[in-house]
Formats: C-alpha cells, structure tokens, sequence
C-alpha cells in the first residue's frame, strides 16, 4: 500500500487534544492513596533523629515511612542488575544522606492535600557530613570509570606525539557544559496497587519490560509477578529510560497501606533524584597542515558523577569517529560530587561532545583561514577511522552541499563582525550533526479479528514521539489493511518484549518484528481465502492476489475480492495470529552504523546589549528510511529547539553551600519558548540504510539536538569574534569577552 514515507496524522492525536488521554497519575483507583516525597535538605551525612508524630495525628494521614519502618529489601536494596539498569536508589534502608534532594521518607494520605500538608510536618534531625560540591576543588580526586555503557574509557590510534610534529597550526582549548536537568511536561510518576503477590504499576516510564524486572529485581519476586503499564508518556529524552527510587518506594509504600497509591514528584523533586546531564570540562587539541588536513587530535573529558554510582557523560565517542585523523587520543575521567546520579539526557555523550569538538572544528578553521565546511569535507571519514569499517550508509556529503545551498553558506563572511543590519551583528556557522544507529531484538503480535479489522502490539513505548502512528503505518502497509482499521498496542509489559526506548533504537528495532508478524498473518489470511471452494479467489495462483484495504483481491481481475471478515467467518471465525520477533545478526561486526547531518545556523547579536537571538536553522539529516514525514519533522524541530535552549539558556545553578539547585522550577530553569525561535527549516535525505533492518529504518530521536550547540557558538564567532567556550552562551560572555 506504499503507507512508509506517508504524513500520517498521528493516531493518537485526538484523544490527546480532546483530554481522552491518560498518563500514568491519571488511571482511576478504588480507594486511591497519595503519596508526597519528603526530600533530605543538606548534601552529606546522616540522619539523627525523625519525629513523624505530627504527621501521623493529621486526619487521613495512612502512613510515614522512614528508614526507621520501612520494609527491609532483599541486599539491602542494593540494585541486582548491573547500572544503568540497575540504580544504585536510596529506599529508606539506612540513615545516610547522599545529595540534597535525596529521598527520606514517604507520606501516605487519603488525599493529595492531606498528604503533602503532613509531608511538611515531618521533622528530621542531621547530622552533617563533609559534602563534595566543587568540581574544580574536587578534580585531583578524579578517577577513571571502567567501560562506560559499555564503551572503552579510553582510547589510543597512531601515534599523537607525531601528529603534533606534523602540524603547523595547532589548537587548544578547554569547553565545558553545565548540569542540565530534564523537564519533560509530565513529570515522573507512579501509581502501584497489588493483588496478593502481583504488583502493577502505571508508571511513567521509557521502558516497560525494564521497569518490571528492574523492580521485581528490588523486590525479590518473579518478573512475572510485576506488570508495568505505560500506555502514554509526557516526555522523558532519558531521564525515565531507568527504574529510579519513587519507583520502588510507591510500591512499598501500597503494600504498607494495603491500598493503591499513586506519587508524582513535585517539579523541583525533579531536581535531584531522577538524574541530569553532567557537568562536563572537555580539553581538546587539534593539529593540521597548512592545506587543513588533520594531523592530530586529543579528547581529555571530565565530567562530574555522583558519590553513590558511576555514571559517565561518554562526550568522546563522536570524537573517534567523525574525522579521518589518523592520530588521536581521547580518555573519560569522573569526579565525584554529592548530587543525584546522572543519566542519559537526549544524546547523552554526543550533545556535549559534538559541541566541543565543532566549535574545536571551527577554531581550527579560523586559524587556517579556511572554510569552516571545506576543512571539514577535507577530512571527511570515507569509512570509521575507529572501527575500521565501512559505513552500513552515508550521505552527509548530499547533507552538507543540500544544506549549505538551501542556507545561502557562500554569502558567510570569513571575517567576524562583518556582517550587520544597524546596530545587529550578523553571524553564519555550521557544524555536523551524527548520532550512533542502534538496534536490540524485539518482538510484537498481529492478530487478524472476526470483524475483519486488526490488532498489532509490542511491548514498546510512546514517549510522544509517533510510535503509536509509524508502527500503525508499518503495520498497516505488511497486512494490506487501511490505517483506520488497526489497532497498534503498546506500553504494557505482557505484550511481546521490546528494547527500552532510548538510545535511539525503538523504530529501528520494534518496526522490523511488526512488518514481519504483520506479514506472517497476511499470509495465512490469504491462504485461506485459496484453499476457501467459497472465495471468489479460489483457486487462483499465489502470485496472483493481493490484499487492499482489508480484502484478498485478484491482480489480474479485480472483480474477484473477498473481505477478511467472511474469510474467517467461513473459516469458522476465530482470529488469525502471528507472532514475529526481529533478531539482531552479526551486522555489527561488518558495518558502522551512524546517523548523519549537517546543521547551519544565523544569529543576530545586539551590538550594544550583546543579546543573541536565531531566526533560522537549516538542518539536513540522513537517518535511513523515515517512516512518517510528519513525525519525522516534528522529531527533529524538537531536537533543533532543545539544541537552542542547551546553547543560550539551560543551566542549573547548583549552589554549592547547601547541595541544592537554586533554579528548579521551570519559572528560573529557562527553556526555549515560541518567541525565542525562528524559522527551522528541516530535510531528509530518505535513504534506506541496506544494513541495520529490512525497512531500512533508523532512529532518530537524538540526531536533531547533536551540532545545534555548536552551529550556534561559531556563529556567534562569526557575528562577534567573540569565542565562547562556556554554556550556556549569555549576553555577559559575549559582552565581557575581548573579541579573538
């Protein structure tokens, strides 16, 4: 039917606009509790003393639960699974403070009200301990992890001491991004209720199947015990890809009451116990020839983690393999700060890491008096100069020329500030947008129903992305049926098991194992009609039918159809099922797999008030097949705001006294709004990748916020003269920095 490709409305749009929709603090409840975090107020230590008797007096207050009464956890509640699917969490097994923001105590009322009014009544005694809150003070401490996400700490190619030797311009210079913290409109949430030993949650979550065994993990029971329903998810670009404290406490707290109980974190609980993009310092040096051929280059990041878990901000793996130096050194160290864990944050790694390395890209050019694009087309990597493998595909050449015609890069000057419109200074940069294209086994159902509509179903998840509609769409396409008649189910981890939703990996994994089971059932629904004496296509040969909106049509006589629901009435009406799962094989050790783009940016920066705003972005990406025009473009106008918003304004101020973030809310934590963006100006090169899945597809959550930072700091470069290094890049920088 030709469904892949098409601008499909989104199918659960209506329900969304109408208030159908139901996340996961919404879902209706017998006898419903509510649960309120209190949270620790100081960095370190331990706690002396509670006293919970005020709280307790309140009316309807259910329970306070502290370390002092809380149920004891299989290992402590040590996580069982290694990290990060398995948080080292804080369940109220001990005294010990970690962080600020850190949860101490659960409280339980018949109401939301009642329950955070005696939440403030609760008194904790600390006893205060040293608290590690300076990075820089804390670096001589720094160590190494050990394999983060399973990449290599560090890496070495060629010898860099040569490189250096062999260049003649040379560039170093130090980068660094703040801590950043989700703030997805939905924030964390979870209702938990159990039936004897059988625990659900709706929870609000990237990963359903995780979730239950993370959490039955916790608890010591079966997997099969623990159901995890997420049918819709506002948001959650990584910081619920893991099962986090509230998590687990919302259940022990339903089985402490014996009653359903639901817990939304408060925005500024946000802040603290459900992880955040790292700090980073990143220390790049460059060497090229005078003709700009790369000679050398070193990658040396730091980034912060926190005192109970290892987690690194992996900013050089974009740096291994974007550029074809042939000598280059790259290393990841941790220092340890009393502050939550961190975790994914929308291209985790690659958003920070592309941001230095680019704008080191652009320094570079300037020294060379060359073209930001040319020196990198003139290091263009034909294969992975890491991996030494080809590419599964690339076309970020066809992405450079296409967007660099489409912006107007030939008007750019090469000189700084010599570009403006009155008192607004002008400025042009680029940079390059990849992020890794990855894969996990998957599995889903379709079922073929008397009626003769369908249902299809995989265990997957919807973070507001469209993987309600592409899945329909693919789904559609493999059975023959119209997209109206499909039912695609999701976000219940009793369906067929799929990847969490991060990483960039949900379509590139799940739509391969919906085509085929799709696929399986409309054959068996065309052999049935064949081997039917009562079907007008009786008889013909295989090659020879099709199915078209739900019937089992003749090609070459078109008069001769016959709808699905009288060939399974006749068939004695029961359902056709087929099960499919999508196997990862060994196209890994052959391939590459990479998504590509090319990012081009215009700024305009006032003069005198150094003010900076962006009134276009151009962004072409070659990211494999897109399944859904629409969906596609909205993905990467996300990515493109986001990438605006970690430029010019996102930022937590950790206040380094007490621990505690002094702008979490979303009132002082800026984010883009509609007056801070322009025009974004979005293509595809739509190229099937032949390599990672029989679609062709890859994900592209991540790709559209990778390069933005970047594109925007060298035009402000190009607009100023001004070189920034420091995010998020205010007005006070480019004012109170002497032009390069």
């Amino acid at each position: 039917m030709n469904l892949l490709g098409q601008p499909l409305d989104r199918v659960d749009g209506l329900m969304k606009v109408t208030g159908d929709a139901r996340y996961a603090a919404e879902f209706p409840e017998a006898r419903l509790a509510h649960a309120v975090l209190v949270t620790s107020t100081i960095a370190s230590g331990k706690i002396a003393s509670i006293d919970a008797s005020r709280a307790e007096a309140l009316p309807g207050v259910l329970l306070v639960m502290t370390y002092q009464n809380a149920p004891r956890l299989p290992n402590g509640g040590k996580p069982a699974l290694a990290p990060p699917a398995g948080r080292h969490l804080t369940l109220l097994q001990d005294n010990e403070v970690h962080y600020s923001n850190e949860p101490v105590a659960v409280v339980v009322a018949d109401t939301l009200e009642r329950a955070a009014d005696a939440a403030r009544q609760v008194r904790i005694v600390y006893q205060p301990g040293s608290a590690a809150l300076d990075f820089d003070a804390a670096k001589p401490q720094m160590h190494a992890p050990d394999n983060p996400q399973g990449r290599e700490t560090d890496t070495r190619r060629g010898s860099f001491e040569d490189g250096m030797r062999g260049g003649d311009v040379h560039i170093d210079a130090t980068y660094t991004t703040p801590i950043e913290h989700h703030n997805p409109m939905e924030p964390h949430a979870t209702m938990a209720h159990w039936d004897g030993p059988q625990l659900t949650l709706y929870d609000s979550t990237q990963g359903v199947s995780g979730a239950a065994q993370a959490v039955a993990k916790t608890f010591g029971i079966p997997t099969s015990d623990v159901r995890v329903i997420a049918p819709l998810i506002g948001g959650g670009f990584g910081c619920k890809g893991s099962s986090w404290s509230h998590v687990s406490l919302c259940a022990m707290a339903a089985r402490q009451t014996g009653r359903p109980v639901r817990l939304a974190l408060e925005r500024p609980q946000m802040f603290g116990p459900v992880g955040a993009r790292p700090r980073t310092e990143q220390h790049f040096v460059l060497a090229a020839r005078r003709d700009g051929t790369l000679t050398a280059m070193r990658h040396d990041s730091i980034s912060n983690t926190s005192m109970i878990e290892d987690w690194t901000e992996t900013c050089c793996m974009v740096t291994r393999m974007l550029y074809a130096v042939p000598n280059q050194i790259t290393t990841h160290r941790l220092v340890q700060l009393n502050v939550g864990t961190p975790t994914f944050m929308r291209a985790p790694g690659e958003t920070t890491g592309s941001f230095a390395l680019e704008s080191a890209m652009d320094e570079l050019a300037a020294a060379l008096h060359m073209d930001p694009l040319a020196l990198r087309l003139k290091n263009y990597a034909d294969s992975d100069p890491q991996e030494h493998k080809p590419w599964s595909g690339k076309s970020l050449r066809e992405c450079y020329q296409i967007g660099a015609d489409k912006f107007g890069w030939s008007r750019r000057p090469a000189t700084p500030r010599s570009m403006r419109d009155g008192n607004t200074l002008i400025g042009m940069g680029m940079a390059t947008a990849t992020y890794p294209a990855n894969r996990s086994d998957a599995s889903a159902l379709a079922r073929i129903l008397p009626d003769g509509t369908a249902m299809v179903a995989s265990g997957t998840q919807d973070l507001g992305t469209g993987t309600y509609t592409v899945m329909t769409q693919v789904a559609a396409d493999a059975l023959g049926f119209a997209p109206e008649n499909i039912h695609f189910a999701l976000g219940d981890s009793t369906l067929p098991r799929a990847p969490v939703s991060g990483g960039s990996q949900s379509a590139a994994s799940v739509s391969p194992a919906v085509r085929d089971a799709a696929s399986q059932a409309r054959n068996q629904l065309i052999a049935l009609a064949l081997a039917d004496p009562a079907s007008p296509v009786h008889g013909l040969a295989l090659d020879d039918v099709t199915v078209e909106n739900g019937w089992v049509v003749s090609r070459s006589q078109p008069g001769k159809r016959d709808p699905a629901a009288a060939i399974i009435a006749r068939a004695g009406g029961q359902p056709i099922e087929a099960s499919a799962t999508a196997k990862r094989g060994d196209e890994k050790q052959k391939y590459s797999f990479h998504s590509f783009g090319a990012v081009f940016v215009e700024v305009h920066v006032d003069a005198e008030l150094g003010t900076i705003r962006v009134p276009r972005v151009v962004a072409v990406y070659d990211v494999g097949r897109v399944l859904n025009r629409k969906t596609a473009n909205s993905q990467m106008i996300g990515g493109l705001v986001w990438g605006i918003g970690a430029a010019l304004e996102e930022e937590s101020t950790l206040d380094t006294r007490y621990g505690r973030f002094t702008n979490a809310n979303l009132a002082e934590y800026h984010v883009p709004v509609n007056a801070d963006i322009g025009t974004l100006d979005v293509t595809f090169i739509d190229q099937p990748d032949p390599y990672i899945n029989s679609l062709g597809v890859r994900g592209i959550g991540e790709i559209g916020i990778t390069g933005v930072v970047a594109a925007i700091a060298n035009a402000v470069y190009n607009a100023t003269g001004v070189r920034v290094r420091d995010l998020p890049i205010t007005l006070d920088k480019v004012m109170h920095t002497t032009p390069v």
